[in-house]
């Protein structure tokens, strides 16, 4: 089964290993050095191996140590530019080779944001992050940038000597530079073989603080103490998430604070976790993503898709596990609760998407569509609507942990489809296959819209946000006297970013009742970017041209994809604000993270 968003071809040559020499140039904006594959042919007489590249230079190919002839092949418009390396002698099948590649990254790398020191919390010191998923590796050196192959990799990284680089693998010490004397070297190792997506890297002026027996945070100096407070649960979820799917491989379990401009919540690069600053909610109500990453490092980092067509594997299992670390944490009824708060961002991301888009399959066919451009709510949470309906289905929660426990196990350090997870299923559950069978299997992987069949759901907690959402929406112009702060005073902010969803699930409010909802509860003055986000796409839709420029403001302050495309897509849908929203994109365009400008250009129809 090829993959359609890779030029690489794994049946014929297996990258198994990866050796990465590279110098962070600040100046150039380029990651320039070698990468050595460790490739073995997977048939007799191979002559050639075929890498994914994107806007990469290649000097100079060697095949164990002999020059190799090498050329590219035609450029695509978002896969990129296969490079074809041509062995100076057959390899036999299962013979390995070391492919050692000079390159250098594009300072327009699709894979690297950098920054000036002004761009950065500390303002002293530039800073740059790599992003790999789905396709970007091959943005910053050659390889076989498809899920379907793993391999492990040892790095050593020259950075300038005030930096501190940190990578998607353990840490393997730090040494002086002997080829410059302003430059340090960093070594890292990852010894569990991960797909290219997975690689990862940072360099910044970074501190830390131990917040568990495997855990620091990583953070600029403004922010290390405030993230080590934030995010002090994860060991616990660490160790639950151990108890429900199985020991965890992995070694370190760090977490790294991004700059505002990361474009998603959280990135699980094993080891080392990304996260977006607008995590920092102050009272730990957001760490739910924290408990998304940590799931990952078993299904996504161990049991992979083999192809982004079948990434609701990755996601769908992960936020199934995350919403069961909240479950043991705060009840099974903040679980039902956090799962029907799902739900309602499915039929929002369908309502926005359309329900006869193709898109909103939960298995996809990518052939010709940019993954970036399909990404969407729907493989998590069409994917986790699943396996609630499952889990209903075949005998509730500790008989289905049963199932992924098992699931992960067999699959573990492996890539697969989704025909092979559901053999698996039905193999699992072979006394229950009546039950199984039963399922519309067809609509559930194969129709676009709202899945076939809603699961149940446990309405303790959301019925507060329902009967407020309500009274709003029924309220005529004499009832809103009848509103107060009291309203709220035994709301959780997860009850209020839920009241606020369900009011976004309807038409808009009229301008009167937005106005009236601001003088009692205040919702400008709160921070909470789940709250802000959607208090402000309220407030747009309701046509109110005071929340302008609290929206450009948020949409630009931060470039969390989440909440910036649907505050510039809103933006730009009132007719008010349309002129301001372009204009404002295209001011901030240049210092924005090269995918998130990509997709609000789109957005907004300003595609270069």
């Amino acid at each position: 089964m090829a993959d359609p968003s890779s030029f690489a071809s794994p049946a014929c040559c297996l990258t198994r290993h990866l050796h990465l020499r590279c110098r962070a140039d600040f100046g150039a904006r380029v990651l320039r050095g070698t990468a050595a594959l460790t490739a073995r042919a997977e048939r007799e007489a191979l002559r050639c191996l075929v890498l994914d590249t994107k806007d990469v230079q290649v000097f100079k190919v060697t095949v164990n140590g002999q020059d190799a002839q090498f050329a590219f092949g035609e450029k695509h418009s978002f896969k990129g530019t296969p490079l074809e390396i041509t062995f100076p002698n057959e390899l036999r099948r299962g013979q390995e080779a070391i492919v050692e590649i000079s390159f250098e990254s594009s300072p327009q790398s699709s894979a690297l944001q950098w920054f000036t020191p002004e761009q950065t919390s500390g303002k002293k010191h530039p800073f740059l992050f790599s992003q790999c998923q789905a396709i970007h590796c091959r943005a910053i050196f050659p390889c076989q940038d498809t899920p379907a192959v793993k391999l492990t990799y040892y790095a050593e990284i020259s950075v300038p000597k005030e930096l501190v680089a940190l990578m998607s693998a353990n840490r393997d010490g730090e040494a002086p530079d002997p080829e410059d004397s302003a430059h340090k070297v960093y070594r890292f190792s990852q010894n569990v073989p991960i797909p290219c997506y997975l690689f990862a890297l940072v360099v910044g002026a970074l501190e830390s603080r131990k917040i568990g027996p495997r855990t620091l945070v990583w953070a600029e100096k403004e922010l290390v103490d405030k993230s080590a407070y934030e995010f002090s649960e994860a060991e616990a979820m660490l160790k639950t998430a151990e108890d429900l799917a199985g020991p965890y491989v992995w070694g370190q379990y760090d977490l790294l604070v991004l700059p505002p401009s990361f474009p998603y919540g959280g990135m699980e690069n094993p080891c080392l976790t990304f996260v977006t600053p607008t995590l920092l909610a102050g009272d730990r109500s957001l760490s739910n993503v924290i408990a998304h990453e940590i799931s990952h490092s078993w299904t996504g980092n161990l049991v992979t898709n083999k192809t982004w067509e079948h990434f609701w594997l990755n996601e769908g299992h992960t936020v199934y596990l995350e919403r069961r670390i909240g479950g043991r944490l705060f009840g099974e009824q903040f679980r039902h609760f956090q799962a029907l708060g799902g739900w309602r961002e499915l039929q929002n991301t369908i309502n926005t998407l359309g329900d006869k888009n193709p898109v909103t399959n939960l298995v996809i066919n990518l052939d010709e569509v940019d993954p970036d451009v399909a990404y969407s709510s729907v493989p998590y949470e069409k994917g986790f609507a699943l396996l609630f309906y499952l889990e209903q289905l075949l005998g509730g929660p500790d008989v289905f942990i049963g199932f992924l426990k098992a699931y992960v196990q067999t699959f573990a350090y492996k890539s697969i489809v989704t025909e092979d997870w559901k053999k698996f299923l039905y193999s699992y559950f072979k006394d229950k296959v009546d039950i199984l069978d039963k399922v519309d299997w067809n609509s559930w992987f194969h129709s676009p819209g709202m899945p076939p069949v809603k699961p149940t759901y446990d309405m303790t907690l959301s019925n507060a946000c329902i009967a407020l959402s309500q009274r709003w929406i029924q309220a005529k112009e004499s009832d809103l006297g009848s509103f107060s702060s009291a309203d709220l005073k035994e709301m959780s902010s997860h009850q209020l970013i839920e009241f606020l969803a369900l009011l976004l699930l309807e038409a808009p409010l009229p301008l009167s009742h937005v106005q009236r909802m601001q003088e009692v509860y205040d919702f400008n003055a709160i921070n909470n970017s789940e709250i802000r986000f959607r208090w402000l796409r309220l407030c747009i839709r309701s046509k109110w041209e005071e929340a302008i420029p609290l929206a450009l403001k948020m949409a630009t302050d931060q470039g969390r994809m989440k909440f910036t495309r649907p505050l510039f897509r809103d933006l730009y849908g009132f007719d008010k604000s349309r002129d301001l929203a372009v204009k404002t994109f295209l001011e901030h365009r240049a210092s924005m993270h090269p995918v998130t400008s990509m997709l609000v250009g789109k957005d907004l129809k300003q595609d270069q």
